[in-house]
């Protein structure tokens, strides 16, 4: 892989959201997985929630038996999580916040009020050989709190670009791509690898791919939607294009 390449990492939780909503066992998440795999995906992210409203705890045993790509664990730092990681210590493990009643991760991890107490959470899934992601808003503050706990990757929220975008804000939207801009290059700055993901589409990927600090986006809602009409592969393809484009 070239040293430029950007890495999209797909997201396959919502396809074990349809699954859900009826019970059984279709559509298959680790299906969607291998599928993703095969489109192009470098990596695959999996959020295993507390009230496993999506994910379940078998769809992780059979994740990390099927990939080739690496898996990126996504969770709450609380110590069910934590020592479900330790078990299956996966590629990555990126801590985000988590709250029973939102539909979806809202906003990034509050990471300065609670340092001591991420620093320690995460010193053991280091020590195990997990690459340790932060999600967290555009912002010094917390980025400077996420290299201070060990954390050897940050991935920057960009919902709040996304929903400018999808409102037609375009001038708040152009703010919060520049806020998304300059963060990243302190982050790299100061040594941590940079990500990005939340609510991008193909319309608003390639400014954010077009940061020559971020290595990897996670991408997961708008891919499943997209799956539904063109198909996982084409939808997939058309995301890593547009990636390449805009790193080109």
């Amino acid at each position: 892989m070239s040293e430029n390449r950007l890495r999209l990492g797909v997201n396959i939780d919502h396809v074990a959201t349809v699954r859900n909503a009826r019970g059984g066992v279709y559509p298959d998440p680790l299906r969607a997985a291998t599928l993703a795999e095969q489109a192009g995906a470098d990596g695959i992210t999996a959020h295993l929630r507390e009230d496993r409203r999506h994910i379940s705890d078998a769809d992780i045993d059979g994740l990390m038996e099927v990939l080739s790509v690496p898996l990126n664990f996504e969770m709450a730092a609380t110590p069910e999580m934590q020592q479900i990681a330790l078990r299956h210590k996966p590629h990555a493990v990126c801590i985000v916040p988590e709250k029973r009643e939102e539909r979806t991760t809202e906003g990034g991890l509050e990471v300065a009020r609670e340092e001591n107490k991420l620093a320690h959470f995460i010193a053991p899934l280091r020590d195990a050989g997990c690459r340790v992601s932060i999600f967290i808003a555009a912002d010094r503050r917390q980025i400077e709190a996420a290299h201070r706990i060990g954390a050897e990757v940050i991935e920057l929220h960009t919902g709040a670009y996304c929903d400018a975008h999808a409102e037609g804000k375009l001038d708040e939207a152009a703010q919060e791509l520049e806020g998304l801009r300059d963060m990243s290059a302190f982050a790299h700055s100061l040594g941590l690898e940079v990500h990005a993901g939340h609510g991008l589409t193909y319309d608003t990927v390639k400014p954010v791919a077009a940061f020559p600090e971020v290595r990897e986006l996670n991408i997961g809602h708008f891919l499943i939607g997209e799956s539904i009409f063109l198909g996982m592969t084409p939808a997939i393809q058309e995301m890593r294009r547009l990636m390449d484009e805009a790193r080109g």
